[in-house]
């Protein structure tokens, strides 16, 4: 009976394609699964930690560069609470530790008796230590390792964006100025994190 299946195989073509492209099918399938899977489990966590990491310096290089020579009228102060919520697990917790407590007392000391020795660029950043220090686990802990988090850093980011091309006149235009690309970049690597974050989240 298998050799009289076989033998109708042969001579009969279109019987042969169907199966084979059923079995080609199959493939795809299966390989896709596999992909997913393989991204899911390795790519998709190393692509988050390294979206994460880029877009805290980001948020950081922004912040020196509107307190030190890219002064604007955007709330940039909103970027303290994104570098929170962004900053990854290993520098968090440095600076949550006994690290930041130092870095904490002698900013608190500097600013309360040498008002004069504590430039005013070093607000913001004082300001983020701080948070990170006194901040309960419920931000520190709960709200930074859930989507309410990376929501957060998301409206963020896209209300920063929008006050950017507003103030320089449009997309093309926040491209074209001084520091104009680099600022630019900075706030759409503040978006991509988020974005892919939750993506990943909600798949």
């Amino acid at each position: 009976m298998g050799r009289v299946d076989d033998l109708a195989m042969k001579t009969d073509p279109v019987a042969a394609t169907e199966l084979m492209n059923s079995d080609i099918n199959e493939l795809k399938i299966a390989a896709k699964r596999l992909i997913r899977d393989v991204t899911r489990l390795s790519g998709l966590g190393f692509g988050t930690t390294f979206l994460k990491w880029l877009a805290s310096f980001a948020a950081i290089y922004l912040l020196v560069l509107d307190r030190t020579n890219w002064r604007t009228n955007m709330l940039t102060s909103l970027l303290v609470p994104y570098i929170f919520f962004s900053l990854p697990w290993g520098l968090f917790h440095l600076l949550r530790g006994e690290v930041g407590s130092w870095i904490a007392f002698v900013a608190v000391v500097l600013r309360l008796f040498f008002p004069r020795h504590f430039p005013d660029w070093l607000e913001m950043p004082g300001s983020l230590i701080l948070l990170l220090v006194v901040a309960p686990s419920f931000f520190a802990e709960t709200l930074k390792e859930s989507w309410v988090g990376v929501l957060i850093c998301l409206l963020i980011g896209c209300y920063l964006l929008q006050e950017h091309i507003r103030s320089s006149g449009g997309f093309r235009n926040s491209f074209t100025q001084s520091h104009g690309i680099s600022n630019t970049l900075g706030i759409i690597f503040l978006l991509v994190y988020p974005v892919w974050a939750l993506v990943i989240h909600f798949i």
